[in-house]
């Protein structure tokens, strides 16, 4: 078993750490982190406790993973961060453990976080999910695989963010974002389906015309939310992407941008 670990990084004893991990100068690994193989925390990383790192993870220099969540209703209990295989985390970004609500701070695998990203308390978000720099995260939000935020945002607290969204940079987002979709601004619009992203993840022609049905019956008609969930499940191809499409509208607990 090869570990590098620098002479001036602290670990803590109760501290798992996998093979092949790399640990920088002056990081932090505190009681209850358990680090997976292969595995690159760059300087000044702290990884503070209760976090779990599966393998191949590369936090960028000064990264603070596992503090406790910010939130008053917090009283010490053992809650967690965990991280998904391959994913990088870039510098100054911190990730906070959960209350007991959940018990779990989750982020995927083959994430891509940019510097000072900010990933509040329960938050759930998928894999291959990238958030860009200084964008923040409050708490209890959740995002879908494959989502794009860019730099800048604020997201409110127990939004959901849907699968291949794509979020403009600087957009506050107070609202619930459907899979598939463009939004940006302040106050937040969406702007049609995000058709290139679509395109270079492999969908199908077939596929993204059907969403583009589906999101103009749902945005660009006269019709409400009941009439346009009716009309889609009779007139649009009964595909798991359509069917994901409305059933993330219909049940929406922050709402949609109309």
């Amino acid at each position: 078993m090869t570990r590098t670990i620098h002479p001036t990084a602290l670990v803590d004893p109760r501290a798992e750490l996998g093979d092949e991990v790399e640990v920088g100068p002056f990081a932090i690994i505190g009681p209850d982190v358990i680090v997976g193989d292969g595995c690159r925390l760059a300087a000044r990383v702290t990884l503070e406790r209760y976090v779990r790192l599966a393998g191949g993870v590369q936090i960028g220099e000064g990264s603070v993973l596992g503090s406790p969540p910010q939130d008053f209703k917090y009283k010490g209990e053992e809650t967690w961060v965990e991280v998904g295989a391959d994913t990088v985390i870039r510098e100054y970004s911190t990730i906070n453990r959960a209350t007991v609500a959940t018990g779990r701070t989750v982020v995927g695998s083959k994430c891509f976080f940019m510097t000072y990203v900010h990933i509040a308390h329960d938050c759930r978000v998928g894999d291959n999910v990238v958030i860009a720099n200084g964008t923040q995260i409050a708490g209890h939000v959740t995002i879908h695989d494959n989502a794009i935020l860019s730099g800048l945002n604020a997201v409110h607290q127990f939004v959901t963010i849907g699968s291949y969204a794509f979020v403009g940079g600087c957009t506050r987002v107070n609202q619930d974002i459907p899979p598939y979709v463009k939004a940006v601004g302040n106050p937040m619009e969406l702007y049609g389906l995000n058709s290139i992203g679509l395109q270079r993840a492999g969908f199908q022609a077939e596929t993204i015309s059907a969403l583009k049905r589906a999101y103009r019956l749902f945005f660009n008609s006269d019709l409400n939310l009941s009439q346009a969930v009716e009309r889609a499940r009779i007139d649009l191809p009964q595909t798991a992407e359509v069917e994901r499409f409305i059933t993330f509208v219909e049940s929406s607990g922050r709402g949609v941008p109309a």
